[in-house]
């Protein structure tokens, strides 16, 4: 199984960031990825890190697009990849917009022709290309030269049928959250698969997991911490196709032969990869990882 690990990018020191990007190389895991909130930046950190932590992939999950024009995050994607031996998956999402309109201060309308047009610019300029796109919601003009980077691979925070879509004809692949083994199966490996067009798309399953001997315990700490999932629209569509009532009903929880039956579903299903965020109490957290590191290996 290939599996990558998240990192928290926001935690109490950059060198705490890069002690655990450390530990799970060390433990055998494909990859560190971090997401972009409202503490450090994903890219610079990895840029960080990455310099400290060989041999690994390092993903973000994900890089909003709206607040970084495309010539912007294409030299700062090649110029990590540099820093990094070209090391570097590049998810990005268009976010949601109770946060791109009320935070940034952008429209959000029709946010598949944003991710489409974005691409359309971002793709190009990543291979090293100059670009002359006009679009409805964005214009780019120019190029980056970063000679010794290569292009990184290109994922995208794509959930509904209109944004996996445009994953599948502009990106490498979709990053899925809140995603059980049904929707995978039946809603984003479908959808995304027939929008490559004969490509084998990456279908990267982030998900919540934890080996405890208390599942009721943890799933109801899930449900009350992150209920509020279920208000989001883009995430209470993924829920209703998945058949989970609340995200308590997607994340990965139960014994180590539970754990791993579930794990294999999502495989099953067609995700090519997973990235995990662990749950729970520094023992179940360190049984967690002492099973995933043994199932990646």
């Amino acid at each position: 199984m290939r599996i990558g690990l998240v990192v928290d990018e926001m935690g109490p020191s950059l060198e705490t960031v890069i002690d655990q990007s450390q530990a799970a190389a060390e433990a055998g895991f494909a990859g560190v990825w971090l997401a972009q909130r409202t503490g450090r930046d994903a890219l610079t950190t990895l840029a960080v890190a990455g310099r400290q932590v060989p041999g690994i992939e390092l993903g973000t999950a994900v890089v909003p697009t709206y607040p970084r024009h495309p010539l912007a995050l294409a030299a700062q994607a090649l110029t990590v990849q540099e820093a990094v031996g070209n090391r570097l998956t590049l998810g990005v999402g268009v976010s949601h917009q109770f946060i791109i309109e009320d935070q940034y201060g952008y429209s959000f309308d029709r946010p598949a022709r944003h991710l489409r047009e974005y691409l359309s610019a971002l793709a190009p300029l990543l291979r090293g290309e100059s670009v002359s796109y006009q679009g409805e919601t964005l214009k780019a003009v120019g190029a980056v030269d970063v000679a010794a980077a290569t292009p990184p691979s290109v994922l995208v925070g794509a959930l509904g049928p209109a944004m996996l879509r445009v994953a599948g004809e502009l990106a490498d692949g979709t990053i899925t959250t809140w995603a059980t083994a049904a929707s995978l199966a039946d809603h984003v490996v479908p959808a995304i698969t027939k929008a490559a067009g004969g490509r084998t798309p990456r279908v990267v399953a982030s998900t919540i997991v934890c080996v405890t001997s208390d599942e009721d315990e943890r799933r109801a700490w899930v449900a009350e911490n992150f209920g509020m999932v279920g208000q989001v629209p883009v995430y209470r569509a993924m829920l209703d196709r998945g058949h989970a009532a609340g995200p308590e009903d997607t994340v990965v929880i139960g014994d180590e032969a539970g754990v791993e039956r579930q794990l294999r579903r999502l495989f099953d299903a067609g995700a090519t990869e997973l990235v995990v965020v662990l749950l729970g109490s520094d023992e179940e957290q360190a049984r967690t990882t002492a099973l995933l590191a043994d199932l990646a290996g």
